[in-house]
């Protein structure tokens, strides 16, 4: 009867939009696809529908002729009335594939995404500019100091390890830039030449990480060592050693302790931040895997990319960390590498935000991460993270 079909038609599960997978399960692309497809399934149930078609298997054969696919895998978008709105050949991730729906009309993402951002400071700045690392924005402490000497006023920076990361970002050698540097002597808070100075250089036990002091002569510096340690080098000696480790993808001088470590085809490189780690993809044009620490907690996040695309990431809720300034002419831009980072959680970055008042960007995807460097051309990879010139901000 009339009413019985009724109570029917409202039983049945309205039709859903699907995206549909052929791929076969001995091939590579579609094994990485696999976990991806799994977390969709569980994460968007009764948003849309995934079917996965192993089209080695003889019985299903006929759907990859149906479905006319080329290549495994390829991915064939399919509105509720199940008309094809869209295909993709090869590797997707799940980035991708909720990109690709909302480009379709279906933005399941966006009452899903955490939205973590801040335009403004919580807390102004309000240090002298003398006392604002020109590199990495930190505090000046008096005994560290670095001034670089030019025609358009002093650089200042926190410490010897910051001039060589200004020193590798520089687009070419400077003539006579070496007699312009002047350090701080660890004794007497006086700037001697940086070329001339020893150094007293030593590991903190607690961060692995190096420190440096600069001293007038070798025997300050001795005099120093007998009670802290370390070994003293000349300004040479230091060039070389913090200039041994460069970013993969920007070039830029860095400390292994501070970077991300990035593995591509068994070699092993270094990103200078998180955002550069992902662009060592992009300058070699290969599948690498980038392991960073959380910035708050230390956890050690990893993850892999395949044909551009992040293909696994642990944790799963990690995300990316844009930290970006306001330009003179009221536009957004980067706000540099030291500002960038990943983190295992949105939880993780709000909490690392209301440590760091003056920080100020937005929360985004590791895979636009990856896309962001990704679209680059071979001619904006050769220019990122560089100065025009030595010159204050």
């Amino acid at each position: 009867d009339e009413g019985n079909e009724g109570r029917q038609a409202a039983a049945k599960p309205a039709a859903l939009p699907k995206m549909v997978d052929l791929g076969a399960k001995k091939c590579i692309p579609c094994q990485k696809m696999a976990p991806i497809l799994e977390e969709l399934t569980k994460e968007y149930a009764g948003k849309f529908d995934i079917e996965f078609i192993d089209v080695s298997i003889r019985a299903n054969r006929r759907k990859a002729t149906q479905y006319r696919i080329r290549l495994i895998p390829t991915q064939v978008f399919l509105d509720a009335e199940g008309k094809e709105l869209a295909r993709h050949e090869g590797f997707l991730g799940k980035a991708q594939i909720l990109a690709k729906w909302k480009e379709l009309g279906y933005d399941f993402s966006a009452a899903r995404a955490a939205k973590v951002e801040r335009w403004a400071p919580a807390e102004a700045d309000v240090r002298a500019k003398a006392a604002v690392c020109y590199m990495c924005d930190g505090d000046i402490a008096d005994r560290t100091a670095v001034t670089v000497r030019t025609d358009k006023g002093d650089v200042r920076l926190c410490g010897p390890h910051c001039y060589f990361i200004l020193y590798s970002c520089l687009t070419e050698e400077k003539a006579g830039l070496q007699k312009k540097v002047f350090v701080t002597d660890w004794a007497t808070g006086k700037p001697v030449p940086a070329v001339t100075a020893a150094y007293l250089r030593g590991v903190d036990e607690k961060t692995g990480r190096p420190w440096i002091q600069a001293f007038a002569d070798r025997a300050a510096a001795a005099k120093q060592r007998a009670v802290a340690g370390g070994s003293i080098v000349s300004f040479g000696n230091l060039k070389d050693d913090q200039l041994s480790h460069r970013c993969g993808f920007c070039d830029r001088a860095t400390y292994p302790q501070d970077a991300a470590r990035v593995i591509a085809a068994g070699i092993y490189t270094w990103g200078c931040c998180s955002h550069c780690a992902m662009g060592v993809a992009a300058r070699i044009g290969a599948n690498i895997e980038v392991r960073q620490r959380d910035r708050l907690t230390g956890e050690m996040i990893v993850v892999k990319t395949l044909d551009g695309s992040v293909a696994s990431m642990t944790p799963k809720t990690a995300v990316a960390w844009f930290g970006m300034r306001k330009k003179p002419d009221g536009s957004w831009g980067s706000a540099g590498c030291f500002h960038q980072g990943f983190f295992a959680s949105a939880e993780n970055l709000s909490k690392w935000l209301k440590r760091n008042p003056r920080e100020t960007g937005k929360m985004i995807p590791i895979q636009q991460a990856l896309a962001d460097k990704i679209k680059l051309t071979p001619q904006q990879i050769a220019k990122a993270c560089k100065i025009d010139q030595c010159a204050p901000r």
